[in-house]
């Protein structure tokens, strides 16, 4: 069955995405319910389905203007090497037209640096609170 790339989130099923990424170590602690609202909150979206398995997500907060962060870009380790990584960033990117876009990686400098981006040498930031944690 080919790869689906769905651009909304009628029918995703949270529960599911968590464990997914929590099975691939790539669950950074979120609730499905933290997930459900980050990806509702977003300005893009884009997963990779198999059949009825997340096999790949990210998304993109913008202000809809000049700026876009593209974040949560994974694909599940099974599925890697094969383009969709590519293909879901590409999608996102197709919604961020005349917009300066930006991305922290620790590990996948090379495969941005394909698809475009730039190594930049600043960038700062902070956790307000505790993390995950509404004050």
């Amino acid at each position: 069955m080919p790869i689906e790339y769905k651009r909304d989130l009628d029918g995703i099923d949270w529960a599911q995405l968590k464990a997914e990424l929590a099975s691939d170590d790539f669950d950074n602690g979120r609730t499905p319910e933290q997930y459900q609202r980050s990806f509702a909150a977003s300005y893009s979206v884009c997963f990779a389905l198999d059949g009825q398995r997340i096999i790949g997500k990210a998304r993109a907060l913008s202000d809809g203007v000049c700026n876009g962060y593209i974040v949560d870009v994974w694909t599940h380790s099974d599925y890697r090497r094969q383009g969709i990584a590519s293909t879901i960033v590409k999608q996102i990117l197709a919604d961020l037209l005349g917009q300066h876009v930006c991305l922290f990686t620790d590990d996948m400098q090379t495969f941005y640096l394909q698809l475009g981006f730039a190594e930049e040498t600043t960038g700062m930031s902070q956790v307000i609170g505790q993390w995950l944690q509404k004050a």
